[in-house]
């Protein structure tokens, strides 16, 4: 009898642990920043991270062109989505082209070069529907250090 009800406890515990972590803790996801020199933002409900190519320094992304990595809130790239980029004072987004693995590109040509103005992603794809904003020229002194970092600790990106 003993030894039924520890292994009834034993099973109810491991079942609660278990239900416990089924679900979708959007406080604990992780997101990796692979480069130094790119900006870095989890997205304002933390459903996905971005990170920003601004050269080929690190990665070669081509000429003329921003890269943009998307990856979701298991740290998976995000494919097939539907990535709306826009720029302060553009009335229309600029073109983005998918090249794979979570990484979508876009001409560096309709940037403004000086002043302050802000780069804003969203991304759409099945459920999710998020994005960050990213400041100039105040998010080119706050870069990260490549890294993982969680969804819980880390702050979206204050922009005004």
């Amino acid at each position: 009898m003993k030894h039924t009800i520890v292994t009834g406890i034993a099973i109810l515990a491991l079942f609660s642990v278990s239900f416990a972590h089924s679900g979708r803790h959007e406080g604990s996801a992780k997101f990796t920043k692979h480069f130094n020199e790119t900006l870095f933002a989890i997205s304002d409900l933390g459903q996905v991270s971005i990170e920003v190519l601004l050269d080929e320094k690190e990665y070669k992304i081509g000429r003329d062109m921003i890269g943009i990595v998307i990856h979701d809130s298991h740290d998976e790239d995000v494919e097939d989505a539907k990535v709306i980029v826009t720029v302060t004072d553009r009335t229309e987004p600029l073109k983005v082209t998918e090249k794979g693995e979570g990484l979508y590109l876009v001409p560096n040509t309709g940037l403004p070069k000086d002043g302050a103005w802000k780069l804003s992603i969203s991304v759409k794809k099945k459920k999710v529907e998020d994005g960050a904003a990213f400041a100039f020229p105040e998010v080119l002194t706050n870069r990260m250090p490549a890294g993982k970092y969680d969804a819980g600790l880390l702050k979206p990106q204050k922009t005004h």
